[in-house]
This record gives C-alpha cells, sequence and structure tokens, in this order.
C-alpha cells in the first residue's frame, strides 16, 4: 500500500507559478512510475504529465506542454510538479497517483492522493 499526498496548491494570478508536491508513504522509486491529474469543475478527470521511475521517460499533455516540468527525488519519496506561466483554465484539482507501469492513462495507477486545489485568477 502507498499512500500519496498532494501539497503547494492555492490561489495565483495568471501568469504566475506554482510548485505541487506529492510525498509517498513509502519508497517508490524502484517500484512506480508517478503520474499528475486534474479535475476541473464539471469536466472529466484528465491526464497532465508523467515521470518513469528512474526519470528516465516523461510526458505531458498537450495543453501543459512547455509550461509544466514534473520531477521526482526518490531519495525523498517525492514528486513534483512545476507550474508556469499558469492560465485561468489550468484552475483544478491537481491529483498525483503512482502505477507499476509508465502511463497516461488514469486506469492503469493503483494508488491516488487526496487532490490539491489550484486556481488561477485572471
Amino acid at each position: 500500500q502507498v499512500q500519496l499526498v498532494e501539497s503547494g496548491g492555492g490561489l495565483v494570478q495568471a501568469g504566475g507559478s506554482l510548485r505541487l508536491s506529492c510525498a509517498a508513504s513509502r519508497r517508490t522509486s524502484s517500484s512506480y512510475a508517478m503520474g499528475w491529474f486534474r479535475q476541473a469543475p464539471g469536466k472529466e478527470q484528465e491526464f497532465v504529465a508523467a515521470i518513469s521511475w528512474s526519470s528516465t521517460s516523461t510526458y505531458y499533455a498537450d495543453s501543459v506542454k512547455g509550461r509544466f516540468t514534473i520531477s521526482r527525488d526518490n531519495a525523498k519519496n517525492t514528486v513534483y510538479l512545476q507550474m508556469n506561466s499558469l492560465k485561468p483554465e489550468d484552475t483544478a484539482v491537481y491529483y498525483c497517483a503512482a502505477s507499476t507501469v509508465f502511463t497516461i492513462r488514469r486506469g492503469e495507477y493503483d494508488y491516488w492522493g487526496q487532490g490539491t486545489q489550484v486556481t488561477v485568477s485572471s
């Protein structure tokens, strides 16, 4: 069992930056790829970014490519999402998740955090 806890959300103006963190309850470096998803009000949850366990592979949704960066520190069992040039349409609850495979498919993630709210004002 892996417990994930997100932090770092908040209110920011358009064009600003936030860094989300996701702390895992136990070692995930050799076992799990990590991903970030988000869900805006009234919309389905969508994939944002993923990173392999070794950090050699990353993948981004087109909507965030060039603005968001996913990274991980396996020594700290933590994954990050650096979000720059934020837009109002980035407003959502952001979730981190762990998977035994490097994937963008929501259904292939085994463990999920509770989410952190990101609100971008115009």
